[in-house]
């Protein structure tokens, strides 16, 4: 069996690297979904706080801040003397615990009381039996199958193709194979590019999963359920690669001859699509 990439420097694991077409409605896609977490039915506007899934800390920082009508950077300063009830393999880093989810806000909210709320939401989300048990089933800590699931959240154009993302993670790193993903890159970054460059591909990072085996040092952003029962019980299969050829299409494979293949394919959409704007 191979244990190791073969050499490919013009192509890439993930599917979400290099899509420039369809970036923007990429990210009102993620930023429109949110987990129903209260009754919501008498309230309005500002009295709600809805943070969708994918979003990063900082991106939750920024939302409080505006959702409280604070100055910007309040709620980021606010981290740093925090105490929010985070797992201790966090070490104080909330990122991968501020659940995607619909929070109130009265006059008495304050940047404590809703990343507390969040946090306390998480906590209770991840530490089930079933979460526990899915974890250890996949030799992972908790906190690692969290940061497993914000790369499937980050990674996976649908739903329906969570459970695959999970698999080709957990059989990379069964294969002592590179993670290889952009969307670790991407956090390394600070960005929501959907391009990679070849230069990118070697920075000197914690989180650039193309130079260094294992998974990230922490999650790479707050996923939601469905991303975490994906991480929890990924599908059966053999899949080492996969690329989405075009939205609704993405192509698993554990054969890098039929990848190359289907990079090609991905080539020829974004070629084409290009051309006819």
């Amino acid at each position: 069996m191979q244990t190791h990439t073969p050499p490919r420097r013009p192509i890439r694991l993930t599917r979400r690297g290099r899509i420039a077409l369809i970036a923007t409605g990429a990210f009102v896609a993620a930023t429109a979904v949110a987990v129903p977490l209260l009754s919501t039915d008498e309230a309005e506007g500002p009295e709600l706080l809805v943070i969708p899934e994918g979003w990063r800390a900082g991106q939750v920082y920024k939302a409080v801040d505006k959702a409280l009508a604070l100055p910007a950077g309040t709620t980021k300063k606010f981290m740093g003397a925090a105490r929010l009830g985070l797992p201790e393999d966090a070490n104080g880093n909330p990122e991968g615990y501020l659940f995607p989810a619909t929070y109130p806000i009265d006059e008495k909210s304050t940047p404590a009381s809703l990343l507390s709320y969040m946090v306390n939401t998480a906590n209770k989300k991840f530490s089930g039996g079933t979460v526990t048990a899915g974890a250890e089933r996949n030799a992972m800590s908790v906190y690692q199958t969290v940061t497993v699931a914000s790369m499937v959240q980050a990674e996976s154009d649908t739903k329906a193709d969570m459970g695959k993302v999970a698999r080709v993670i957990y059989n990379r790193l069964a294969r002592g194979m590179p993670l290889q993903m952009d969307s670790t890159i991407n956090y390394a970054l600070n960005r929501t590019t959907l391009r990679t460059s070849e230069s990118e591909t070697k920075l000197s990072s914690p989180y650039n999963t193309y130079q260094r085996m294992g998974l990230p040092p922490t999650p790479i952003a707050n996923p939601g359920e469905a991303a975490m029962r994906a991480a929890v019980s990924p599908e059966q299969g053999d899949w080492l690669y996969f690329v989405m050829v075009k939205p609704g299409d993405t192509r698993f494979t554990a054969d890098y001859e039929q990848h190359k293949k289907n990079v090609a394919e991905f080539n020829r959409h974004r070629r084409s699509a290009s051309a006819s704007r």
